[in-house]
Parts: structure tokens; C-alpha cells; sequence
């Protein structure tokens, strides 16, 4: 899956991804491959991204997501 974590001044992170875990506005959820289309809200809260199988981090503040066709966008404070 490609991913893209953008915020208003710079990317965060572009490139592909097998398992990504987000802060919804009721809990976290995990998007995997060829997931269903989804656009959703985001809380305050880490963003877990597995790559090659290690995890990395991300802090984030809020924003919304986006996946369709394996493709994910968070647009993120």
C-alpha cells in the first residue's frame, strides 16, 4: 500500500507500507491491503506504520484519512 502523512508544512511520510494503525475519533483501527474505501476523522494520538516488518511512529494532533485503491492519505495537524 503507498501511504502519504502530509501536514500543512511538510510531508511526514511517502512510501509503501504493509499495515497502518490510526487514532480514530472512537479508538484506534488498523487499515490493511485492499481495504474498503474509506474517508474518516482523526484523533489526537500515534500513527503506527509497519515497513519491511518494523514499526515506526508518527504524533499527530488530528486530521482525516482517506484510502482507496490501496492508496492512503492522511492529511494530519
Amino acid at each position: 500500500m503507498q501511504l502519504n502523512i502530509i501536514t500543512p508544512d511538510t510531508t511526514i511520510y511517502s512510501g509503501e507500507v504493509s499495515l497502518v494503525q490510526l487514532p480514530g475519533i472512537d479508538g484506534l483501527f488498523e487499515i490493511l491491503p485492499k481495504h474498503a474505501f474509506l474517508i474518516a476523522a482523526l484523533g489526537k494520538g500515534k500513527i503506527k506504520v509497519e515497513i519491511d516488518g518494523k514499526n515506526e511512529f508518527f504524533e499527530i494532533n488530528g486530521g482525516v484519512i482517506e484510502v482507496l485503491n490501496d492508496k492512503i492519505s492522511v492529511l494530519a495537524e
